[in-house]
């Protein structure tokens, strides 16, 4: 569960946070891509952008010279710029749904990197530099403490007052709806129709 940098996240952190002059997002020139192979003259924007275009698929992690980069990135204002104007446009085209107040309007939310920000555990895990750990993960899910992506929790907030519902769906497993569900209504998303996890043979469940 790589942080993946989709446009349509923003991380909490970044709020009213100035880097100063000496932090600005720059070019690292990475050794290596994502299976080990020397990738000459190609920078960290270079590969930040083909990961975000599918261009580089199956990657495990993000290349070591590439760590300073992403934390730039996403600690400093630009992740929060990017993050605007996706939601804006996604507010767009939701007030353009006519919605029937039949209960079909639905609208689907990931969770991780999409409605809470996991960017506490990542920033003291090489912003996804080092290989994911799934045991020092789920000890970060089960504290409750994410924090909310601020444009997301607005995309909510106004789907909500449109009339609009909304389904949360995650890869995180069942034993982990109770504070999943209490992370939630903590950062402010305290309605939805069914909040959907995996099982513990990994296939989703769905409880209202």
């Amino acid at each position: 569960m790589l942080p993946l940098f989709f446009l349509a996240t923003i991380v909490v952190a970044s709020q009213g946070l100035d880097l100063g002059p000496t932090h600005q997002i720059h070019l690292l020139r990475p050794q290596a891509g994502s299976r080990g192979d020397p990738v000459p003259d190609v920078s960290c924007l270079s590969w930040r952008l083909v990961v975000e275009t599918r261009n580089i698929i199956g990657w495990a992690t993000v290349p070591q010279e590439c760590e300073g980069y992403v934390g730039h990135y996403m600690l400093g204002h630009q992740y929060r710029k990017d993050s605007k104007v996706v939601v804006k446009e996604a507010l767009v085209y939701a007030r353009s749904l006519k919605v029937t107040g039949d209960g079909k309007d639905v609208w689907i939310f990931d969770i991780d990197e999409t409605t809470l920000s996991n960017l506490p555990y990542y920033a003291e895990n090489g912003f996804g530099a080092e290989p994911y750990n799934a045991t020092s993960f789920k000890q970060w899910v089960l504290k409750g403490q994410a924090p909310a992506l601020p444009e997301s929790l607005k995309l909510y907030k106004k789907l909500l007052s449109l009339g609009v519902k909304v389904v949360f769906l995650t890869g995180r497993t069942e034993d982990q709806r109770s504070v999943t569900a209490a992370n939630l209504k903590r950062v402010g998303c305290h309605t939805w129709e069914k909040l959907i996890l995996k099982d513990i043979f990994g296939l989703q469940g769905v409880i209202l």
